[in-house]
Order: structure tokens, then C-alpha cells, then sequence
């Protein structure tokens, strides 16, 4: 038998994709927590994870505070998949332990001095922030939204003695955007239970909050990622309707106004199939995303998502991971995307953290009569848009969603990033090609990666290095390796076509001397890249396409040729494929194999081309390519990979800028690449 979920008895009829309905996320939610409390020896034992060895916490030396915090978001992020079962079946039992009363005694337990697994207060620690925070604004979501879970269940005793606990976290420091949402569900639980709370505080937070919405339904992250639709979204929607429409009637309609203006194109994201990106931080957390599903029935006047499309698409995320054995590690879900992947984690993550991504659960807080339940599911524009790509620029955050309909994936290209940050920095990130850890030798995923060649760069800090010569901090190893760009910036949409820039070096690293200006057309299952190379010193310079795994430790099959105006290289596993053309400015093509780069197997491959400019001052050059990808077994075919009929380049073009060109496509499209002022127009 599977040692994973599977769909039992489906409904075709009112679900022709997925099959899922709501008795199908019933017992979805009971199969993984059953998995989860086979950690759960008796009613009295607290729900605890084995720890596991990496970059994850607690690590061997920490104070014992931070293994309280582990046990901690075991308890309230299981609540995920706990917390709407036992809104929906009061009584439920897991392993024959009854779920409200365990999550009572040991909520209570954790909230109140004496225990052995009780929390500290902020007085007891030094001033600063801590992951107990998060989780505090976690459990009074869930008691916001479903508050006859548990919370009625207590004592008063018991109830003024965990506000004690709560109220000590809510007054205390949070740190900057997202994080003050925690402090808002926490303050606003405890108002609207008849507690004293700091009014004047609560509003500045809120006031706080609201002033990051940067547009489009987007809010300011270092670099933008999942956390507007998971926190600002998610979590805003429940305070909404839970406590702000009552007492802050303005601040949560502007909340609500930025939810729907998300809405908008959050239905992009999503793969055909409904399968989610692996982007930005947290990859860990997944599903996290596909909890603005749940959250668009729960906005006014009406949700405005289409529901059969809205629930086929909620489903598919979740069957994209739970149906997958790899999916799960020591019973429960692993530290990474598939499988237990290092790379792709961060310090403030532990074993309890991925149990946040269950969100789409939260449908269970919807009436039975809801639309999401009854409609039949639908594939949206999925069903109108045949063999093309659509394309959806988000301004505001520089996102660009690109749906293939030719190929079933969705890609997001970034436009605004802000350092080297390899979860961020891929030139595209698609659905059904997950992203690949950095090759420090060079044909990296999907990221051009330079190598300095200057025999006058040790790469140390650049003191007028172009001047003097002189550098500080000098590594002289540092430039054996290749580097990928340190920062992404927007250049906007003009006539179709996205430019942006890749910053190779900042300053004080002369980053004037090290950009590539990119300029990108879609076309179906793939893109024409005409790249302007503005590398000023002797380099060496990799191109990367999507990673391949080799599932099952089988290879792809590569196929490498020449043409007339071409150099095309192919690599195919079962059910993927993908082209690399390359048709000026670049040397050679080949492959390389990864090892511990992949999100679905432990190595890969991934298809190239690659530039070496020697001479002291290299030529400013156009790159053009061309990267498709399938997502069947059928081989490639000579109209496929001829997607461009002409290429004619200018040294100066009609708006005075230099290096341009004009582009004929193979379906008799006409584009002209032109990079006018584009240091000018760049924003991050």
C-alpha cells in the first residue's frame, strides 16, 4: 500500500479533475495527523518532532528556551489540520485521543507558569524578538475564525490565566511588516474576549501594517514573496471578519480593498494541474499559498474568484505534495519542497514548521452550502487559452506570471531582487521544473553566472579598483568559483517585451562595469532572450536552463546539433523535456551534472551554453536564446525548435539607444529589442 495519501473513492461528477470534495479534505486532514500524533504517546505527552540534524533549530547548543519554541510550533501549527476538524466534528478523536481535549490541556499547559513545557515570558528572556510571537498570532487566528474550538472550553481561571501569557506577547517588541500581524490577532483576540489591552498600540501596528501595501494587493518584503498572500492576506481576511469590521470598520476595508485588487491575478500562479512555484523563502511551507482559495470566501460582498476553478486549483496543490511518498520524512512532512533538501532552508525553520502549509484547510471553516464546495470544478482560462502563453505584469512588485497553455505550467519571473539570494534570483521559476541550488562552477539553473577573468581582480572590495588597483579583504580564491547576479531590477513591459537588469557587482565593486540588460518575449512553452552584455572586464560567462532530475537515478537522454543560424541542444526524461538555441554571443553549448541541487532527486542535470571574453576591454554584445520546455514524452520537432525566422542587429537604434535589435518570429510576429534608457528605469 502507498505510504502516502491517496483519493478514496472520488467524485468524478462534481470534481472531473481532482476527484476531491470536502469529505476527501476530511480525510485528508485526518491522515496526515494521524501520521503527525503517531509522535502523541498518551494524552498527557506533548506533540514533539524528532529534530533534524542541518541549518534547521534547535541545534545542540541552544538554550532551552528554544526547544520550548519547537515544542510550541509543534502544538499550534498542527492546529492547521487540528483546528478546522474540530470545528467541523466537536468530538473528533486521533489515535483515540480526543483532539479538543488534548489541545486544551496542552495549550493550557504551555500558557501558564509550572509546567514542565511551559513557555517563558519576554521578561525572562533578553529584549528581543522570538518565534513564539509567530505562533501566539497563529493560535489566535485560529480562535478568531473558529472561536468555538476551544477557547469556551476553559475555565475562567483557566482563561484569565493563558490571557496573562498572551497579553505579556502581544505588548511586547515585534519586528518590522509582516511579523505585527501576530501582535494584531493576539491584541484583537484579547479585546474582543473583554481584556485591557494597549489600544493606541494596537492601532499603530495596524496603521504599520497598512502602510506596506505597495499595490496591486502586494506588500513590501525585501525582495516581494509568498508572505503578502499567507500573512497580509490570509491573516488580515480573518481579522477582518473577525474583529476589525466591528472596531477598525476603515483600516479593514483597506485591507479588504488590497485582497481583492490580489485576487485579481492570483489565480496565475497556479499550474494548470494547480500545482504551486517553488519561490522565494519558507519553501518548506508549500501549500501556504493556496490558503487565499479559502480566504476569497471569506471577503465582501462575495468572493471573486470563479469557485469551480478556485477549489480545482486548491486541490491540485495539495494532491502535488500528500499523494507523494517523498513528500513525507520521519512520518511527517520533510524539511524542504519533495524531499529533505538543505539548501533551500532557513535557521528560523524546525521539524514542526511545515505544518503552517496546510492552510487550505481552512475551507473547512466554510458553510457546507458554500460555493467552493458545490460548484464543479473548472480549469478557469486554462479551458480558452489552447497552445499560447498569456502573460501578467504586476507592476508594483515587478512580478511577471507567465501561463503556458501549450505546456500546463505557470512561471513567475522576478523583476525586483535585492541580493544574491538563490530562493529569489532565478531568471524564471516554473511549476513543473522546480529551481536548483547554485553550481559554483558554473551552469547554474536558470541564472547566468559570471566569472571575473581580470588578472588584476583578487577579489577583495574595490577601493577605485579600476584606478589604483588596490582592493581590500583580498580572497584569491574567491574568483575561481562562479557568482550569480547580486541584485534583479525592473525595467517594465514595453511593446510586449519585459526588460530588467542583472547587477553582477554592486558598488563599491563597480557595478556600473558588471550588468546585463535582459529583454524577454514569451512565446508558447518557452522564451526568446535577447540579452545586451555590458560586462566591462575579461570574463567567463554560463547560461542555465531549467534542472533536470534524474528520477530513479536514470539520466536524460541529451541530443547537442548545429544548424544554420543555430547551435540547439535537448535533454528529455519521462513526462519533461527541454531546448536550449542559442543563436549569438555564445560559444559553446553543453551539460553538467549537479549533485545535491535538485528538489526532486539527489542529482541532475542541466543543459547550457557558455562565453569567454579574454581581451582587456571586452565588446559591449547581444546574447540571443531561446529556452522551451515540455511536459510530455513527444520528441522535438524542426518547427518547434525554429521559433525565430530573422535576426537583425544595430549598433544604434531610431531612439538613439545603442546594440538593439529587431526579432521575426517563426509565427510571423515582429519585435524590436530596444534597451532606451533603461538605466533609467530601473527599480527595486
Amino acid at each position: 500500500m502507498k505510504n502516502a495519501f491517496e483519493v478514496n473513492n472520488p467524485d468524478f461528477g462534481i470534481s472531473p479533475y481532482t476527484g476531491m470534495t470536502r469529505k476527501h479534505y476530511i480525510e485528508c486532514a485526518k491522515y496526515i495527523l494521524e501520521r503527525a500524533f503517531r509522535y502523541v504517546e498518551s494524552f498527557d505527552t506533548p506533540i514533539v518532532f524528532p529534530t533534524v540534524p542541518g541549518k534547521t533549530y534547535p541545534q545542540p547548543n541552544d538554550p532551552p528556551w528554544r526547544y520550548r519554541s519547537s515544542e510550541f510550533e509543534a502544538l499550534i501549527r498542527t492546529l492547521s489540520l487540528a483546528a478546522p476538524l474540530m470545528h467541523i466534528e466537536p468530538k473528533i478523536a486521533i489515535h483515540g485521543i480526543n483532539l479538543k481535549e488534548y489541545y486544551c490541556h496542552h495549550i493550557y499547559n504551555a500558557l501558564t507558569p509550572g509546567h514542565s513545557n511551559s513557555l517563558p515570558l519576554p521578561e525572562d528572556l533578553p529584549d528581543a524578538t522570538y518565534q513564539f510571537t509567530c505562533e501566539f498570532g497563529g493560535l489566535c487566528k485560529f480562535l478568531l475564525l473558529m472561536p468555538d474550538i476551544i477557547w469556551p472550553h476553559f475555565s475562567l481561571q483557566q482563561k484569565n490565566e493563558i490571557a496573562v501569557t498572551i497579553s505579556k506577547w502581544a505588548h511586547h517588541r515585534t519586528t518590522q511588516n509582516n511579523w505585527r500581524i501576530f501582535n494584531i490577532e493576539m491584541l484583537s483576540f484579547l479585546k474582543k474576549n473583554g481584556y485591557d489591552i494597549d489600544d493606541g498600540l494596537l492601532k499603530s501596528h495596524l496603521l504599520w501594517v497598512a502602510s506596506y501595501h505597495a499595490g496591486g494587493g502586494w506588500y513590501l518584503e525585501q525582495s516581494y514573496n509568498y508572505y503578502t498572500i499567507s500573512l497580509f492576506i490570509v491573516y488580515g481576511t480573518v481579522w477582518c471578519r473577525a474583529f476589525g469590521d466591528e472596531h477598525y470598520p476603515e483600516i479593514a476595508g483597506t485591507l479588504e480593498k488590497s485582497a481583492h485588487e490580489l485576487m485579481k491575478t492570483y489565480t496565475n500562479f497556479f499550474a494548470r494541474d494547480g500545482f504551486i512555484n517553488m519561490w522565494a523563502r519558507s519553501i518548506c511551507y508549500r501549500l501556504w499559498i493556496s490558503g487565499g482559495f479559502p480566504i476569497a470566501f471569506m471577503l465582501k460582498p462575495s468572493s471573486p474568484l470563479d469557485p469551480g476553478w478556485a477549489r480545482r486549483l486548491c486541490s491540485g496543490s495539495l494532491l502535488q505534495f500528500v499523494t507523494r511518498e517523498d513528500f513525507y520524512e520521519n512520518d511527517i512532512p520533510s524539511l524542504g519542497f519533495y524531499g529533505h533538501r538543505e539548501y533551500m532552508l532557513q535557521s528560523y525553520s524546525c521539524s514542526a514548521s511545515p505544518f503552517i502549509m496546510f492552510m487550505p484547510f481552512l475551507s473547512l471553516a466554510l458553510p457546507e452550502d458554500s460555493p467552493f464546495w458545490t460548484a464543479k470544478e473548472n480549469e478557469g482560462i486554462w479551458e480558452s487559452i489552447g497552445s499560447t502563453s498569456i502573460r501578467r505584469v504586476l507592476e508594483k512588485p515587478g512580478i511577471v506570471l507567465v501561463n503556458h497553455g501549450k505546456t500546463g505550467t505557470s512561471e513567475i519571473v522576478p523583476g525586483k531582487v535585492y541580493d544574491d539570494d538563490h530562493n529569489y534570483s532565478k531568471l524564471s521559476f516554473n511549476t513543473h521544473f522546480p529551481w536548483e541550488d547554485h553550481n559554483l562552477n558554473g551552469g547554474t539553473a536558470m541564472e547566468y553566472c559570471f566569472r571575473s577573468l581580470d588578472p588584476r581582480d583578487t577579489g577583495g572590495t574595490d577601493v577605485n579598483f579600476y584606478l589604483t588597483g588596490l582592493t581590500v579583504k583580498n580572497d584569491s580564491q574567491k574568483n575561481a568559483k562562479f557568482v550569480t547576479s547580486q541584485s534583479i531590477l525592473f525595467g517594465g513591459v514595453r511593446k510586449d517585451i519585459l526588460y530588467r537588469q542583472l547587477i553582477m557587482r554592486k558598488p563599491p565593486n563597480n557595478g556600473v562595469g558588471y550588468i546585463i540588460d535582459l529583454a524577454e518575449i514569451t512565446i508558447p512553452g518557452g522564451v526568446i532572450r535577447v540579452d545586451r552584455c555590458r560586462l566591462a572586464f575579461e570574463h567567463e560567462l554560463t547560461l542555465g536552463h531549467y534542472g533536470l532530475p534524474h528520477i530513479d537515478g536514470k539520466k536524460p537522454t541529451i541530443h547537442q546539433f548545429e544548424a544554420k543560424t543555430k547551435k540547439i541542444i535537448t535533454a528529455s526524461i519521462q513526462g519533461r523535456s527541454l531546448a536550449l538555441l542559442t543563436y549569438g554571443g555564445w560559444d559553446t553549448l553543453g551539460s553538467l551534472i549537479h549533485k545535491g541541487c535538485n528538489a526532486e532527486s539527489e542529482e541532475s542535470t542541466v543543459i547550457y551554453t557558455h562565453r569567454k571574453r579574454t581581451t582587456k576591454n571586452p565588446a559591449i554584445e547581444i546574447m540571443i536564446t531561446a529556452m522551451l520546455h515540455k511536459t510530455d514524452d513527444s520528441q522535438w520537432s524542426e518547427e518547434e525548435l525554429s521559433p525565430i525566422t530573422n535576426i537583425e542587429i544595430s549598433d544604434v537604434m531610431p531612439s538613439g539607444s545603442v546594440l538593439g535589435a529587431k526579432i521575426t518570429l517563426s509565427d510571423g510576429r515582429n519585435y524590436e529589442i530596444d534597451f532606451e534608457c533603461i538605466d533609467g528605469l530601473r527599480s527595486c
